[in-house]
């Protein structure tokens, strides 16, 4: 007896280190698709820009600019900011009805086998039953995984009321970072608009590290810095002719007569950063594994909100002049917004999905990979692009790879502050609120 005591405490180690690794394996192959996730993502968004290019000149400068103020909208007169954001995060609400015909269809099923299993006294185990039968059960490597991942999620699935609760933070998010860097378009230089959205990375990295999150290494920070220098080297490769040759030329003036500079343009850019690193570290932390949350749902929820709850903003806007509502007035605009509107439907499902699979900082250094899959757009349409415009976009595309190639390993990488990996951590990490209770219901 003894004998067969020791032999299974031997087998406990080798069975637990291979669940372990098995475990990793999993890991690894979500982030792989967390990874491809996110290149559908650029692709998309890229593609958009090249279908939606109004001007005949589409130098890396313009198709840039097209990319941030909402793929070509600005270029056809179309300056409305607050009325393009509102519809595309509007649009999320149809969201709403695949998982409202997903539900029906259920009850309807539910239905029709309670009234199957009328009448059926066969025997039907009882829980216990199946309790006992598990315990009795040898604790192999399989089982073992299997509880491993069970522990793992004690991270229950969200209700729909906190599913609900977590979108209403995430569409007021959401809709301040993506609505103030289009205004920033009509206050500022495209340039400025770019390199000061681009510091988003810090932003994401050093909130990450707070919520823990990201694990802050060198290499981390010299991805996110070398990844802004190609920013930079792209977005000042056309400033020269780009910028006008009066400077108060560069002075908004709303119908009003409110006179606003560069630098509120600058200012929202900046604040856009902000707010995009706060949704994506709001949901890393309160979300942590796809599988516990109905995406449909989620999104169905923000398109909802969005509708209901920021309308008020364009009435402000309109009254003080600083936005006219107006609809669009030329065929090329209406296509250019239901195209936008289409690919912000699929393009952010998939992205948060991809951050969730992954981590913040890969996704946000990962966005700027439309900039080097715009250099190849340039190349195969046979458009002249500069030398500094390819050095800048091969810099963001080996940023990309180091910071990827760190990120995967970031539960395990020691953290340059507090000298410990992130799973070391995990019982002090830091919560944006306090977390239901695993028993309830």
């Amino acid at each position: 007896m003894s004998e067969t005591a020791a032999a299974s405490h031997s087998e406990r180690p080798h069975g637990k280190s291979r669940s372990r690794s098995l475990a990793g394996r999993h890991v690894r192959r979500d982030y792989i698709v967390g990874i491809c996730l996110l290149l559908v993502v650029v692709f998309l968004w890229t593609s958009s820009n090249f279908l939606t290019q109004v001007s005949e000149t589409s130098d890396l400068y313009r198709r840039l600019k097209s990319y941030i103020c909402f793929k070509g909208l600005f270029d056809d007169g179309f300056e409305k900011p607050f009325l393009i954001t509102y519809l595309s995060t509007s649009s999320f609400a149809l969201y709403l009805l695949p998982y409202a015909i997903r539900k029906v269809f259920r009850k309807d099923l539910g239905n029709a086998d309670a009234q199957h299993g009328r009448g059926h006294h066969g025997y039907q185990p009882l829980a216990a039953e199946a309790d006992i039968s598990t315990i009795l059960t040898p604790s192999s490597p399989q089982t073992l995984h299997g509880n491993e991942q069970a522990v793992d999620d004690t991270l229950v699935p969200l209700t729909s009321r906190e599913t609900a609760r977590l979108a209403a933070w995430f569409c007021l998010l959401w809709f301040i970072a993506n609505w103030s860097l289009n205004a920033s378009l009509d206050y500022t230089s495209v340039a400025s608009a770019t390199i000061l959205s681009s510091m988003s990375g810090f932003f994401t990295l050093g909130i990450g590290r707070i919520f823990r999150v990201e694990s802050l290494t060198t290499i981390k920070i010299v991805t996110v810095i070398t990844s802004f220098g190609g920013v930079l080297l792209v977005s000042l490769s056309d400033t020269a002719k780009a910028l006008p040759a009066d400077p108060s030329a560069s002075v908004h003036v709303t119908n009003n007569g409110i006179r606003l500079s560069p630098l509120f343009g600058d200012t929202l850019a900046l604040l856009s950063a902000l707010f995009y690193a706060l949704y994506v570290i709001l949901l890393k932390v309160k979300i942590r594994s796809e599988s516990r949350i109905d995406m449909q749902l989620f999104f169905g929820f923000v398109g909802l909100f969005s509708i209901v709850a920021t309308w008020p903003i364009g009435v402000v806007l309109h009254l003080t002049g600083l936005e006219r509502f107006e609809l669009p007035h030329t065929n090329k605009t209406i296509a250019a917004l239901l195209i936008n509107m289409a690919i912000t439907l699929s393009s952010d499902f998939i992205y948060v999905i991809a951050m969730l699979k992954t981590t913040p900082l890969v996704v946000t250094v990962g966005l700027s990979l439309t900039m080097p899959l715009a250099v190849i757009g340039d190349f195969v349409l046979k458009k002249p692009v500069k030398l500094q415009v390819i050095l800048g976009a091969a810099v963001v595309l080996l940023s990309f790879v180091a910071v990827g190639l760190e990120d995967s390993r970031n539960e395990e990488e020691p953290d340059l502050i507090s000298g410990r990996p992130l799973e070391e951590e995990g019982s002090s990490a830091v919560q944006l609120v306090d977390e239901p209770p695993a028993e309830r219901a």
